[in-house]
Protein backbone atom coordinates (compact mmCIF):
# COMPACT_ATOMS: atom_id res chain seq x y z
CA UNK A 1 0.00 0.00 0.00
CA UNK A 2 2.94 2.28 0.79
CA UNK A 3 4.65 1.66 -2.32
CA UNK A 4 1.31 2.29 -4.33
CA UNK A 5 0.64 5.22 -2.47
CA UNK A 6 4.05 7.06 -3.28
CA UNK A 7 4.52 5.78 -6.97
CA UNK A 8 1.18 7.25 -7.83
CA UNK A 9 1.94 11.12 -6.13
CA UNK A 10 4.10 13.27 -8.21
CA UNK A 11 5.01 15.36 -4.74
CA UNK A 12 6.63 13.81 -1.38
CA UNK A 13 4.02 12.44 0.54
CA UNK A 14 4.88 13.05 4.97
CA UNK A 15 4.90 10.22 6.88
CA UNK A 16 1.71 11.03 9.14
CA UNK A 17 0.09 11.61 5.90
CA UNK A 18 1.22 7.88 4.22
CA UNK A 19 0.24 6.42 7.63
CA UNK A 20 -2.97 7.64 7.58
CA UNK A 21 -3.82 6.44 4.51
CA UNK A 22 -2.54 3.29 5.05
CA UNK A 23 -4.11 2.47 8.64
CA UNK A 24 -1.07 1.65 10.15
CA UNK A 25 1.05 3.65 13.23
CA UNK A 26 3.93 6.18 12.18
CA UNK A 27 6.18 3.75 14.51
CA UNK A 28 5.39 0.73 11.79
CA UNK A 29 5.18 3.13 8.62
CA UNK A 30 8.53 4.49 9.28
CA UNK A 31 10.15 1.07 9.46
CA UNK A 32 8.11 -0.19 6.50
CA UNK A 33 9.86 3.11 4.65
CA UNK A 34 12.85 2.72 6.10
CA UNK A 35 13.24 -1.46 4.27
CA UNK A 36 11.57 -0.24 1.38
CA UNK A 37 14.52 2.38 0.92
CA UNK A 38 17.32 -0.44 1.29
CA UNK A 39 15.39 -2.36 -1.02
CA UNK A 40 15.48 -0.31 -3.73
CA UNK A 41 18.66 0.93 -3.26
CA UNK A 42 19.88 -2.62 -3.48
CA UNK A 43 18.83 -3.34 -6.30
CA UNK A 44 20.28 -0.50 -8.11
CA UNK A 45 17.35 -0.35 -10.81
CA UNK A 46 16.13 2.41 -12.53
CA UNK A 47 14.31 4.72 -9.53
CA UNK A 48 14.77 4.67 -5.88
CA UNK A 49 12.68 6.14 -2.69
CA UNK A 50 14.40 8.96 -1.04
CA UNK A 51 13.11 11.02 2.43
CA UNK A 52 13.33 14.16 0.27
CA UNK A 53 11.88 17.57 1.94
CA UNK A 54 9.73 16.70 4.63
CA UNK A 55 8.59 13.71 2.99
CA UNK A 56 8.93 10.45 0.64
CA UNK A 57 9.37 9.86 -3.17
CA UNK A 58 10.31 7.92 -6.08
CA UNK A 59 13.04 9.36 -7.51
CA UNK A 60 15.33 8.00 -10.72
CA UNK A 61 18.10 7.21 -10.34
CA UNK A 62 21.27 9.19 -11.02
CA UNK A 63 23.28 6.71 -12.55
CA UNK A 64 21.39 7.03 -15.28
CA UNK A 65 20.58 10.84 -15.01
CA UNK A 66 22.67 11.75 -18.11
CA UNK A 67 21.50 9.09 -20.60
CA UNK A 68 17.59 10.16 -19.13
CA UNK A 69 18.60 14.07 -19.52
CA UNK A 70 19.40 13.60 -23.12
CA UNK A 71 16.29 11.76 -23.95
CA UNK A 72 14.13 14.11 -22.07
CA UNK A 73 15.91 17.23 -23.41
CA UNK A 74 12.52 19.19 -23.10
CA UNK A 75 12.48 19.23 -19.09
CA UNK A 76 11.63 22.36 -17.39
CA UNK A 77 14.92 23.70 -15.47
CA UNK A 78 15.35 26.54 -13.57
CA UNK A 79 18.14 28.26 -15.02
CA UNK A 80 20.25 30.52 -12.37
CA UNK A 81 23.17 32.57 -12.91
CA UNK A 82 26.58 31.90 -10.86
CA UNK A 83 25.34 35.64 -8.61
CA UNK A 84 21.86 34.22 -8.02
CA UNK A 85 23.59 30.76 -7.25
CA UNK A 86 25.40 32.87 -5.24
CA UNK A 87 22.71 34.68 -3.14
CA UNK A 88 20.83 31.59 -2.92
CA UNK A 89 23.62 29.65 -1.00
CA UNK A 90 24.29 32.76 1.48
CA UNK A 91 20.10 32.14 1.91
CA UNK A 92 20.74 28.79 2.36
CA UNK A 93 23.41 28.78 5.03
CA UNK A 94 22.44 32.02 6.74
CA UNK A 95 18.58 32.46 6.86
CA UNK A 96 16.45 34.38 8.09
CA UNK A 97 18.34 36.45 6.56
CA UNK A 98 17.59 40.38 5.34
CA UNK A 99 18.40 42.08 1.84
CA UNK A 100 21.00 44.85 3.61
CA UNK A 101 22.72 41.40 5.27
CA UNK A 102 22.84 40.05 1.71
CA UNK A 103 24.08 43.26 0.51
CA UNK A 104 26.54 43.29 3.03
CA UNK A 105 28.00 39.62 2.61
CA UNK A 106 28.36 40.31 -1.32
CA UNK A 107 29.37 43.67 -1.53
CA UNK A 108 27.22 43.93 -4.13
CA UNK A 109 23.56 44.72 -4.45
CA UNK A 110 21.16 41.82 -4.02
CA UNK A 111 17.69 42.99 -5.00
CA UNK A 112 17.36 41.46 -8.47
CA UNK A 113 18.76 37.94 -7.33
CA UNK A 114 16.11 37.61 -4.68
CA UNK A 115 13.21 38.59 -6.79
CA UNK A 116 14.35 36.34 -9.41
CA UNK A 117 14.34 33.44 -6.64
CA UNK A 118 11.82 34.15 -4.90
CA UNK A 119 9.65 34.04 -8.45
CA UNK A 120 11.55 30.04 -8.85
CA UNK A 121 9.62 29.66 -5.97
CA UNK A 122 13.46 28.78 -4.54
CA UNK A 123 13.27 31.63 -1.61
CA UNK A 124 10.09 33.39 0.38
CA UNK A 125 9.98 35.99 2.84
CA UNK A 126 10.01 34.02 5.99
CA UNK A 127 9.01 37.22 8.62
CA UNK A 128 10.42 40.75 9.23
CA UNK A 129 13.36 41.27 11.81
CA UNK A 130 12.34 43.05 14.79
CA UNK A 131 14.71 46.23 14.02
CA UNK A 132 13.81 49.67 13.16
CA UNK A 133 12.25 49.74 9.80
CA UNK A 134 11.45 46.12 10.10
CA UNK A 135 12.88 44.81 7.34
CA UNK A 136 12.18 41.80 5.48
CA UNK A 137 13.19 37.95 6.50
CA UNK A 138 13.98 35.53 3.35
CA UNK A 139 14.49 31.82 3.61
CA UNK A 140 14.39 29.00 1.59
CA UNK A 141 11.46 27.02 0.51
CA UNK A 142 10.18 23.69 0.56
CA UNK A 143 10.76 23.62 -3.84
CA UNK A 144 14.35 24.31 -2.78
CA UNK A 145 14.89 21.38 -0.70
CA UNK A 146 12.89 19.43 -3.87
CA UNK A 147 15.62 20.72 -6.39
CA UNK A 148 18.24 19.55 -4.63
CA UNK A 149 17.42 16.54 -3.46
CA UNK A 150 17.41 17.72 0.25
CA UNK A 151 14.98 15.80 3.15
CA UNK A 152 15.66 19.38 5.35
CA UNK A 153 18.32 21.83 5.72
CA UNK A 154 20.01 19.90 7.96
CA UNK A 155 21.09 17.53 5.20
CA UNK A 156 23.41 20.58 3.45
CA UNK A 157 26.88 19.93 3.54
CA UNK A 158 28.86 21.95 6.44
CA UNK A 159 30.57 24.76 4.98
CA UNK A 160 34.67 22.60 5.31
CA UNK A 161 32.61 20.20 2.80
CA UNK A 162 31.40 23.25 0.52
CA UNK A 163 34.97 24.37 0.05
CA UNK A 164 35.72 20.74 -1.22
CA UNK A 165 32.48 20.89 -3.73
CA UNK A 166 31.63 21.86 -7.08
CA UNK A 167 27.98 22.53 -7.99
CA UNK A 168 28.27 19.62 -10.22
CA UNK A 169 28.77 17.43 -7.26
CA UNK A 170 24.69 18.29 -5.78
CA UNK A 171 23.78 16.62 -9.49
CA UNK A 172 20.31 18.80 -9.59
CA UNK A 173 18.83 17.78 -12.73
CA UNK A 174 16.27 20.84 -12.53
CA UNK A 175 18.57 23.64 -12.14
CA UNK A 176 21.32 24.93 -14.61
CA UNK A 177 23.65 27.66 -14.43
CA UNK A 178 24.28 30.31 -17.07
CA UNK A 179 26.89 33.33 -17.12
CA UNK A 180 23.89 35.85 -17.89
CA UNK A 181 21.92 37.00 -15.84
CA UNK A 182 18.78 36.19 -13.74
CA UNK A 183 15.20 37.01 -15.11
CA UNK A 184 11.46 36.71 -13.28
CA UNK A 185 9.55 33.73 -14.03
CA UNK A 186 7.04 35.13 -16.71
CA UNK A 187 4.55 33.60 -15.00
CA UNK A 188 5.09 35.39 -11.72
CA UNK A 189 3.18 38.36 -10.27
CA UNK A 190 5.31 40.89 -9.41
CA UNK A 191 3.03 42.26 -7.05
CA UNK A 192 3.49 38.95 -4.81
CA UNK A 193 7.16 40.72 -4.58
CA UNK A 194 8.03 42.13 -0.72
CA UNK A 195 8.07 46.05 -1.33
CA UNK A 196 11.27 46.44 -0.90
CA UNK A 197 11.95 44.22 -3.97
CA UNK A 198 8.99 46.08 -5.99
CA UNK A 199 10.18 47.72 -9.43
CA UNK A 200 8.86 51.65 -9.25
CA UNK A 201 9.28 53.41 -12.66
CA UNK A 202 11.41 56.38 -11.89
CA UNK A 203 9.97 59.23 -11.47
CA UNK A 204 9.50 61.77 -14.67
CA UNK A 205 12.88 64.37 -14.62
CA UNK A 206 11.87 68.05 -14.82
CA UNK A 207 12.33 70.16 -17.79
CA UNK A 208 15.63 72.50 -17.50
CA UNK A 209 14.09 75.89 -17.11
CA UNK A 210 17.62 77.14 -18.21
CA UNK A 211 18.32 79.29 -21.19
CA UNK A 212 20.56 79.02 -23.84
CA UNK A 213 22.54 81.78 -23.20
CA UNK A 214 22.93 80.57 -19.26
CA UNK A 215 23.86 76.96 -20.91
CA UNK A 216 26.67 78.42 -22.97
CA UNK A 217 28.12 80.57 -19.89
CA UNK A 218 28.06 77.60 -18.10
CA UNK A 219 30.09 75.38 -20.63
Amino acid sequence: MLEALLFLSSEPIKLSSLAKSSGIEKTEARELLDELILDYQEKEGGFLLREIAGGYQFITNQLYSEVLSNIFKDKKRETLSRGTLDTLAIVAYKQPITLTELDDIRGVSSRAMVASLISKKLVKAVGQKEVPGRPTLYGTTNDFLLHFGLSKLADLPTPVEVKELKFEDFNPETISITEDGDELNPDFDTKLLPEELQIHDEPETKESTTGPSEVLEDK
